[in-house]
């Protein structure tokens, strides 16, 4: 099956009948009208949150979706095949308020030629809007499989100075690389510098590469009256697996 049909399937698992019937209907328009469908949607369909893994793309998690989003994502498929599709959602990316921003970015990966999104995608880390941030950021695979290096140590960098948490990026530890590593050792000297704490687990990003400080941030965090700075610093002398990061993906309040 293809995704819009896999997401279809969903749908008719979350829309009530009157629902179905529109989206049955609009989703045989024409480009025009499939773009103002997708303006629409909030309009004749539920904000119901998903609350479910709807098992459609690896790595895209709909968990914390709603089922407006969805009938958005699933028009938006439907008119990135359309012989005008691509000038009628860049004109959507261009007028869109946020919660139409929302979907179109969550939309990226499962398009038509997704990479051709890339520009659009890279906006996204640099929004000031914290819902349009964390379309493209949390679960969302687009940043893992398009970014640059640089885009991506953006987009992570961002979640770290803001005091997100970084286990719900896609991806996070496939695509640690040295250059993030040495940023994040000197801006935990800064923060330290500032009498502020660094996030427990975004020393996971530093476990397999060395930086200039590795071994007195190591000890410096062993010797922590903080509980999840000894952990951080004893999964990564042990070397441990992945799996043994869970215990530190929780939020931490930074001071």
């Amino acid at each position: 099956m293809t995704t819009a049909e896999l997401i279809f399937q969903s749908i008719t698992s979350l829309a009530n009948p009157t629902e179905l019937a529109w989206i049955e209907e609009k989703r045989e328009a024409d480009a025009k009208s499939l773009a103002l469908a997708f303006v629409m949607v909030p309009r004749k369909v539920s904000k119901n949150p998903i609350n479910k893994d709807l098992g459609l793309l690896a790595g895209w998690n709909w968990q914390h979706g709603t089922v407006d989003q969805l009938i958005r994502v699933y028009f938006l498929i439907h008119l990135a095949e359309k012989e005008d599709g691509k000038s009628r959602i860049e004109t959507l990316f261009d007028t869109a308020e946020m919660n139409e921003l929302v979907a179109l970015y969550r939309a990226l990966p499962a398009l038509s030629k997704p990479e051709m999104w890339l520009h659009r995608a890279t906006d996204a880390v640099r929004s000031n809007m914290g819902p349009v941030f964390d379309a493209i950021a949390f679960g969302n695979p687009y940043p893992k499989t398009y970014f640059s290096e640089l885009a991506w140590n953006q987009l992570v960098l961002k979640c770290i100075f803001n005091d997100k948490p970084i286990h719900l990026i896609e991806g996070l530890d496939e695509r640690a690389n040295q250059a993030l590593a040495d940023t994040l050792a000197d801006f935990a000297q800064e923060r330290w510098s500032a009498g502020r704490r660094v996030p427990s687990q975004v020393w996971r990003l530093i476990r397999e590469f060395d930086t200039k400080t590795k071994k007195q941030d190591l000890e410096r965090l062993a010797a922590s009256q903080d509980p999840n700075d000894q952990k951080a610093a004893q999964l990564v002398l042990n070397n441990s697996p992945l799996e043994a990061w869970k215990v530190l993906e929780k939020e931490e309040t930074a001071y």
